[in-house]
């Protein structure tokens, strides 16, 4: 063999590591963008009723290949139980349980009764009717934060001609009541009245919450007359959402806009309670009878029976049995809006 020959020998005898060692970089970086890809879909797929599901990859029948599948289908409820007295009702199990989807009895899954940290979001109407009962309801809030659970993350949203948060930019919870009491006197009374596009800046926020139970207190004294969304759209926004929201009107006799049904309508799809006192001064101890009734909920999660995503509205009745306290009501969400079909994510490539 010549010497230029041996020379060329030896080259094509270093390339071929290297060209085997890009390949398996190569490959690396493939399975690499594979699972962030799967880790992202994950992360944008959240949940359309209150929790979700994910299954493990599956293997195809190639051997080579693997499929990842998503789901989105637990429904998780928060539920008050009250006896024939309209008290709270605590120390039952879960086979005193029973729910009903469109009818159809449901399978429990997971069932607690624990006092479990929440989003709170407390919502005040600050238009210029308000006035004279701001005294009122910020001592009214501050009790509510006092009877909460330590570890509850809270916001405020003031409204009146617009919205705004209470709260720091950059700052959307906190738990510490100083940092509450200045945000809900950030904000002069004056103005009209934005109810619906208060309610739905409260329900956006509540998404970025990490407590599993959402819950939003709602005080004003009149209905609307200033927003930019309309009742339905927010009543469509709060079916879609975990949220339980609680509401408390302080209504003038000679306030030409109040609409105590509004407020009615907002609790009983959420699965909260609607309170009116006679005056400004009730609404502290409202608050910390809101606060108890929350941290005295029972949880219930159960897959539905009919998994289709067909976009309807599945109505929810949930019925607690126990012997020797008589009859018992449950206050829960009544339903929920299932969205339209979320097609399976499917992510395929080499097995890593």
């Amino acid at each position: 063999m010549t010497g230029f020959a041996k020379s060329a020998q030896k080259e094509k005898s270093r390339r071929i590591p290297e060209r085997f060692n890009r390949q398996v970089h190569l490959l690396r970086r493939s399975a690499l963008a594979n699972r962030c890809l799967i880790a992202l879909v994950g992360l944008l797929l959240a949940p359309f009723v209150s929790g979700a599901q994910a299954a493990p990859p599956s293997q195809s029948a190639s051997g080579g290949e693997y499929t990842l599948k998503l789901n989105a289908n637990m429904v998780i409820l928060s539920a008050t139980v009250l006896d024939r007295h309209n008290a709270l009702v605590s120390g039952l199990g879960k086979d005193d349980f029973q729910v009903f989807e469109d009818g159809a009895l449901q399978q429990i899954r997971q069932f607690s009764h624990e006092d479990i940290p929440v989003t709170a979001g407390i919502v005040v109407d600050n238009s210029g009717s308000m006035g004279s009962k701001r005294d009122d309801v910020i001592a009214a809030a501050m009790a509510f934060a006092r009877s909460s659970n330590p570890q509850d993350q809270m916001f405020v949203v003031n409204f009146n001609d617009g919205v705004s948060f209470g709260l720091p930019p950059g700052t959307p919870f906190t738990d510490r009541r100083e940092q509450l009491q200045r945000a809900l006197s950030a904000i002069t009374a004056i103005g009209q009245t934005s109810l619906y596009d208060g309610i739905a800046a409260a329900l956006d926020r509540l998404k970025q919450g990490n407590r599993d139970k959402k819950v939003l207190i709602l005080i004003s004294d009149g209905g609307d007359n200033a927003s930019k969304h309309t009742m339905a759209q927010v009543i469509g926004m709060a079916k879609q959402s975990t949220a339980i929201i609680y509401a408390i009107g302080i209504f003038d006799d000679l306030d030409g806009d109040q609409n105590p049904s509004v407020l009615k309508r907002f609790v009983r799809e959420t699965g909260g309670e609607a309170f009116f006192p006679q005056s400004s001064k009730e609404i502290a101890s409202i608050c910390e009878g809101i606060a108890r009734d929350i941290r005295n909920q029972y949880t219930l999660t159960y897959i539905p029976a009919i998994a289709s995503q067909d976009g309807k509205y599945r109505t929810i009745t949930v019925k607690a049995t126990s012997q020797g306290l008589g009859r018992l009501s449950v206050r829960t969400r009544t339903g929920y809006s299932v969205p339209l079909t979320i097609p399976e994510v499917v992510s395929s490539g080499a097995q890593p």
